[in-house]
Formats: structure tokens, sequence, C-alpha cells
């Protein structure tokens, strides 16, 4: 079942600015209509001090960023807070959610956000690429997307752009499998780091959710 704007649940995100986010989420639909652990786990990253300079400013403002497999637009719309010039994307039934979230977090967003619709593995001409930061959080879930994501992610990127790929590590069915096969897939065209958990935020890090960051070769 796709995003319904129906049985919408607000969820407030304090920001370490003092500010929050208001994230509107589906009690009913699919993946992408709440904000999963791993999304919040990379939401704080982007605050701690690998992303900001030595005066305090974020290392995001005026970047080009895109997020793929967006869902609630959690993630991006953090990036836009701290300045970055976002673009959030998922399949076309979640852009109203997006766009909602978009609308009520409006006065925080520094930089610019706009939510469009991205099918991995298809055209990418429309967007700017390479980009310079490309986030994903939790997007690792069905074999059928895994080739077509890893395209995306490869189209999307050139020597300098910056990967953060976010995913909660599960051991149930075929998720074991499905994560072995995608970063097999990844290390063709990429090397991999793993964020140390001492680098990720204190309160909102989990031995289980992994932070990795991708360098195209």
């Amino acid at each position: 079942m796709a995003a319904s704007m129906e049985n919408i649940f607000v969820r407030e995100f304090e920001r370490k600015n003092g500010s929050s986010l208001n994230i509107s989420q589906c009690s009913t639909g699919d993946v992408g209509c709440v904000v999963w652990d791993a999304a919040l786990v990379l939401m704080c990253y982007l605050e701690m001090p690998d992303f900001h300079n030595s005066a305090g400013e974020s290392s995001m403002k005026e970047k080009i960023i895109l997020e793929l497999g967006s869902g609630t637009g959690a993630v991006g719309i953090q990036a836009a807070c701290l300045g970055g010039n976002v673009t959030i994307t998922d399949l076309k039934e979640f852009l109203p959610l997006m766009d909602l979230n978009i609308k009520n977090n409006a006065e925080n967003i520094t930089g610019t956000v706009v939510a469009k619709e991205l099918k991995w593995g298809e055209d990418i001409s429309s967007f700017k690429s390479p980009v310079d930061i490309l986030l994903l959080a939790d997007c690792i879930y069905y074999e059928e997307s895994l080739e077509p994501l890893v395209q995306t992610i490869e189209d999307l990127s050139g020597p300098e752009t910056m990967v953060l790929c976010c995913y909660e590590e599960r051991t149930t069915g075929n998720k074991p499998m499905l994560q072995k096969k995608f970063f097999q897939l990844i290390n063709k065209a990429f090397t991999t780091e793993e964020i140390p958990q001492e680098k990720q935020d204190p309160h909102y890090r989990s031995e289980d959710i992994h932070i990795i960051k991708f360098t195209k070769r």
C-alpha cells in the first residue's frame, strides 16, 4: 500500500539549536510512511562536528544534496535546515507527504528543499549531478530494488560526492542476504568506510544501526 494522506500523525524531533522538526507520518501504508530509526540516527549525525567547520558553521551550507527513498523527507529536510540545497526523492505517491513536511517546517529551513519523483534505475537527466552529498536511510529492503538503487547511486555520484548510507542491521528472513548483496554491488564502484559510533550522536546511535560513507573509485 502506498502512502495515504489519511491517518496522519505528527512526530516532533528536537534539534541541537533548540528548534524542532514536526514530521507528519502515516499510520497506514508501506515502508516510506514513518521515520525509521536509521533515518533518525542519520538526521542527528548531520548535526555532529564532522559537518561543522572551526567556526561552528554547518558544512552543509550551499551544498547540492539529494536524498534517495526519502519517504517522509525527514533526513533531507534536516539537511536543508543546515543550509543545504536539497532535493528529496521517492515514488510519486509519497510526494504529497513530503510536500506537507516541507511546508510544515519552512520556518527552520535555511537552505532550499524540493520534493521530486525518482524511480531507482531510471533516467536522472532532470537532476543536477553529480551531487555533493547523497543521503539514504534504510533503503536496503527489497531484492528487486538493489541493482536499480546501486545504479542510481552511481549515476548521481562523482569522485567528490559523499554518499552516506544509514541502515539497520536486520537478522530475520532474507535481510542479511540483501545487505550482503547490496554491499557486494556497491564495492564494485565505491570504497566504503563505516562512521565510528563515537562520531555519532551519543543519544541517537545504536550498535545495530550503521552509517557507511561511500566514495566513488
